[in-house]
């Protein structure tokens, strides 16, 4: 028989954890990982920004006249501002990814809004002058808590393409053969310009890199576009999305 209490601890960890990852990941609710704009596709990078990657990644995407969306960690930004100001200088978009890279799962969610997504568009909002309203969190883990606290304030977006370019067996071949396979009009791709994090091998940006630049040559040839996240998300979005000066957000809300 098991006892009242760990059941009891079951059914909130199912209730916090288990369905919102469902009604997100599964059922695609309450999050965009998807666009509709004819033959456009985004590029997001996640965990940055790195010293080492984040200037070959953008250094790339300029080379390619390519504008994609950085997920940034709040306490990289904050140590690393003139990666953040080049970013937004050069016309790509910026979201927020947390202020370190912690699990919602294991936060509360006026602790996850207050001290990891506020916090961190706050040093956004400092760099660059503008508030984002776009957010990731690690992983694409939700707690049941920011279904509701967050999705009026920002649009969480997850993505359609996943390769595992973060992992020590990344092969820049392998990445571009299945990035190519798996891109289709409106996908949202996720890489990683950082190999910090946990799980992560520190080289594999630099694989990922090279596996890219292959992909967004043969991306043009095949006729799509790459956008900013909120550009492919605009007819879904209601054309909200821009990252916009916070005066100017009136269905923003600060803890």
């Amino acid at each position: 028989m098991i006892p009242m209490s760990v059941r009891l601890i079951i059914v909130v960890m199912i209730l916090y954890m288990i369905v919102p990852f469902l009604l997100t990941r599964i059922c695609g609710w309450g999050v965009f990982s998807k666009g509709k704009v004819a033959k456009g596709i985004a590029f997001t990078f996640d965990d940055g920004p790195d010293p080492r990657y984040t200037p070959e990644v953008l250094d790339l995407l300029q080379e390619y006249g390519v504008k994609a969306t950085f997920f940034v960690l709040g306490s990289k930004a904050e140590q690393h501002p003139e990666l953040i100001q080049r970013m937004y200088r050069e016309g790509h978009q910026i979201g927020i990814h947390n202020y370190n890279h912690t699990s919602n799962w294991l936060l509360s969610p006026w602790k996850n809004r207050r001290d990891q997504v506020e916090r961190t568009a706050d040093i956004i909002e400092r760099i660059t002058g503008e508030w984002p309203l776009f957010y990731r969190p690690p992983w694409g883990l939700l707690n049941i808590g920011d279904l509701f606290l967050m999705r009026k304030s920002y649009r969480i977006v997850l993505w359609s393409v996943m390769v595992g370019d973060w992992k020590p067996s990344v092969n820049p071949e392998h990445l571009k053969r299945t990035l190519l396979k798996k891109i289709k009009k409106g996908s949202i791709i996720v890489l990683h310009d950082s190999g910090d994090t946990l799980g992560a091998d520190e080289e594999a940006p630099r694989h990922m890199i090279t596996g890219l630049k292959e992909v967004l040559k043969e991306i043009q040839l095949k006729g799509y576009v790459c956008l900013r996240t909120d550009e492919l998300l605009d007819k879904e979005a209601g054309g909200i999305g821009e990252v916009v000066p916070r005066a100017k957000h009136p269905g923003q809300v600060h803890s």
